[in-house]
């Protein structure tokens, strides 16, 4: 057997993990009244569409289909103006032109709303050339359900190119036929929140030849037109607002062997530099017959089966590269006994954006929390915002909240089309009752999550989203449907909330969860959202009836859930919660009085799974307890931190049995501490909408050296913070903005760039404000 690298030490795993993850891969019917998006897409609006939905004749609703479609087409003139294709499938395509690969996984898993589809918009132009050209497509028909795709029930395509010149347009003209090479595996199947099947390839059946410009295609059948675009099973056609994946190439494994060897029969595993999506590329020498399996490390992550691929080989050297994303550290090949193999490689594609964001301190373990946090957001990130890459693949409202929170401090601005997809496709699915329920896009879940909706439309969702974008327009449509289903919500004669069970009455993992207290914060903070989107759009009426009822409800609150030394609901009898503290401080219920009593019990109580924790330590942070939080931050995720076995964090505190709801072992909403760190830590936070003004306001605790980076959407900000005889930050901000630099009041002396600066003072802080693009504070 050919075993992965022992487990590094652990000082080299942080020096190894630092270096690597920086460098992600590089390029090569319904009830509901859904949004029109048209302020999504206004080029697109007028688009008059030929082309026809086709298909192959014997396609219809086959599970696991994969249909290769041809066209033969020929340009006498090739126009000036870009040349571009509108593509629509359900469910996934790759497209090559004159045998070369255009597009390696297109297409959105379908749901924009629950009727529609999304179609690509891809330039082709450098692609084609003067005379005959072919276009080849492989699509993947899922043809089942999941939580993270709602299946139309039809395999098809729609293929548009309109120009001045010429056009191509799918109809009866294309050939189209199955390609008989994919098969079913025997089970285990994936489970069934995963709409994507396992993907087997007998290669003595069929090949990729199709995609050949010299293939004969003359007795293949031509395709079957089955209706025009924005017809019924497909709907609408809506444009894909996120970038197509980003694309490595063909790599080598971290541990590759020596090429060419012969299998021993052993399961042979290869080391990926850190959990990736990937897809995974073989090259042997084998006789007919022989069954090839590939999985990774994480095939069942989270406890059930999840994707794996098989390959049946031909006579002769072959290559393969299975198309079904998978993810996981490690790959593992069984190749039979006496198989030459002659290559082994990796693909790795993902979400299109630049871990332009970064944290460094004078102390390894927060440094290791940033990284794997950073890695374990991005392997859930591509469809959509995941709560785990293996498992599941859904859009949790929970997850992403926290999620989208980290990408802000993360990542470039490319990722921020990601949340507002979410949030688009969360209300475009707000059913006829008002209601709104997650994981959405999805055929075969229904249920709200009360806690969890609340907290997608709260400070910390749809607020968070606008305070860091500036994208004003997206709440504009999202706005009535917020006030629908806040109407949803009532008060009892106490004038607290009325618990609402909805499908799934969830509101965290773990014990000694105070349901009312979870359920009234976080009503607090969507109500408080709600205010500030009114007083954003103009409705000041509603704006001012809002904040008057937050008041009141405050009062009330208090009165009725603080015993004076906990918040406690009266009907409650487990320990006190910690969750609920913590919500109750950054949701502004609790005042300041209150806050050493919370300390107390938070230095105390430990019950908050991963998820709520990122609350919980905020509320620390906020209440001014810096040492503290970061005590604590250090005791709860030390073993998935500290464990050189996973380059990702947690779903629960342990693994399996030792974690929550199967215990996946990439779950981002334990990522909530790199938001932590930059955002209270090194202190950046946004004080106008879209980073026009910001400020610098560092809680270091008993750290001495902070620096971070943060690619806001007006431009990099970078602070290096020193904290020893002196207190020194070196800024630089973006042109065009305005950032407010707060320094413990304990320095008298304060130096701008070599002068005396002029301050103000307020709580505890000297506030200096900075325009210039580099700024070099002194204080001592």
């Amino acid at each position: 057997m050919y075993q992965s690298h022992v487990a590094m030490k652990y000082l080299f795993f942080i020096l190894t993990i630092a270096g690597m993850l920086f460098t992600s891969c590089k390029h090569e019917s319904s009830n509901n009244t859904v949004y029109e998006n048209k302020l999504e897409q206004q080029d697109d609006i007028n688009f008059n569409w030929k082309a026809k939905w086709i298909s192959c004749d014997v396609a219809e609703d086959t599970v696991n289909t994969w249909i290769n479609f041809r066209k033969e087409v020929y340009i006498t003139t090739l126009p000036e103006m870009p040349t571009v294709a509108r593509i629509a499938v359900d469910s996934k395509y790759w497209l090559w032109i004159n045998g070369d690969m255009v597009v390696f996984e297109g297409g959105l898993k379908r749901g924009p709303t629950p009727d529609d589809t999304y179609y690509d918009k891809i330039d082709i132009s450098a692609h084609l050339k003067k005379g005959k050209n072919t276009i080849a497509i492989l699509v993947w028909y899922f043809g089942k359900q999941g939580f993270s795709h709602n299946s139309s029930k039809q395999a098809g395509l729609l293929f548009d190119v309109q120009n001045n010149e010429f056009e191509i347009l799918s109809d009866a003209s294309w050939k189209a036929w199955i390609n008989s090479a994919f098969e079913e595996t025997k089970p285990p199947f994936p489970n069934y929140r995963l709409p994507e099947s396992n993907v087997k390839f007998n290669a003595q059946k069929g090949d990729f030849s199709f995609i050949s410009t010299e293939f004969n295609d003359t007795k293949t059948p031509k395709a079957k037109i089955l209706g025009e675009a924005g017809s019924s099973p497909w709907g609408k056609l809506i444009e894909r607002n996120i970038p197509q994946w980003k694309n490595s190439g063909l790599k080598a494994y971290e541990n590759t062997p020596k090429f060419p060897f012969t299998s021993t029969g052993d399961t042979i595993k290869v080391k990926l530099p850190y959990n990736a999506q990937i897809t995974p590329y073989f090259s042997v020498d084998a006789e007919n017959g022989a069954l090839i399996d590939i999985r990774t490390d994480n095939y069942r992550g989270g406890g059930t089966p999840n994707v794996r691929a098989e390959y049946i080989t031909k006579q002769g050297i072959q290559s393969y590269e299975s198309f079904g994303w998978m993810n996981g550290d490690t790959v593992q090949y069984h190749i039979p006994k006496g198989i030459k193999v002659l290559d082994l490689k990796y693909r790795e594609t993902g979400y299109d954006t630049d871990f332009t964001g970064s944290f460094y301190c004078d102390n390894d373990f927060y440094n290791l929390l940033w990284q794997k946090s950073l890695r374990t957001l991005y392997v859930t990130m591509r469809d959509n915002y995941m709560d785990c890459p293996d498992r599941e693949r859904a859009q949790w409202w929970g997850d992403e909240v926290l999620e989208s929170g980290e990408a802000f401090y993360a990542l470039s601005p490319s990722s921020h089309k990601l949340a507002k997809k979410g949030i688009l496709e969360l209300m475009n699915w707000q059913r006829a009752d008002s209601t709104i329920y997650s994981p959405i896009p999805a055929g075969n879940w229904h249920q709200e999550l009360p806690t969890q909706m609340l907290s997608s439309i709260s400070t910390y969702g749809f607020w968070n989203y606008y305070w860091h974008t500036g994208d004003k327009t997206t709440l504009e449509k999202v706005y009535d449907r917020v006030e629908q289903y806040l109407a949803l919500w009532k008060l009892n004669d106490k004038g607290t909330v009325v618990l609402r069970k909805g499908g799934w009455t969830w509101g965290d993992w773990g014990e000694n969860k105070d349901m009312p207290l979870l359920f009234n914060t976080q009503y607090y903070m969507a109500l408080d959202s709600f205010h500030r989107m009114s007083k954003l759009l103009g409705y000041t009426d509603k704006a001012n009836a809002i904040k008057a009822k937050m008041e009141q409800f405050k009062i009330v609150f208090n009165t009725e859930f603080w015993n004076g030394k906990a918040y406690r609901s009266p009907e409650y009898k487990g320990k006190t919660d910690d969750r609920s503290q913590g919500l109750a401080v950054v949701s502004k219920l609790a005042d300041k009085a209150k806050f050493q009593s919370i300390l107390k019990i938070l230095k105390q109580e430990k019950h908050a799974s991963p998820y709520m924790e990122k609350y919980v330590l905020e509320a620390m942070f906020q209440m001014g307890y810096a040492e503290e939080a970061l005590q604590r931050m250090q005791e709860r995720f030390s073993t998935m931190v500290n464990s050189t076995k996973y380059t990702t964090l947690w779903e629960g505190w342990g693994i399996g049995k030792e974690g929550f709801g199967g215990g996946t072992t990439n779950h981002a909403w334990s990522g909530g501490g790199l938001t932590l760190l930059s955002q209270y830590v090194a202190g950046i936070y946004p004080t106008s909408a879209g980073y026009e003004t910001f400020e610098i306001k560092p809680n270091i605790g008993f750290l001495k050296h902070v620096k971070a980076t943060v690619h806001s959407v007006k431009g990099i900000i970078k602070v290096d913070i020193r904290a020893e005889n002196e207190f020194v930050i070196n800024l630089k901000i973006p042109e065009n903005t305005k950032a407010k630099v707060y320094i413990p009041s304990t320095y008298q002396s304060i130096v701008l760039d070599g002068k005396k600066a002029s301050y103000n003072t307020e709580d505890k802080h000297h506030i200096v404000t900075v325009t210039s693009k580099n700024n070099h504070i002194k204080a001592n």
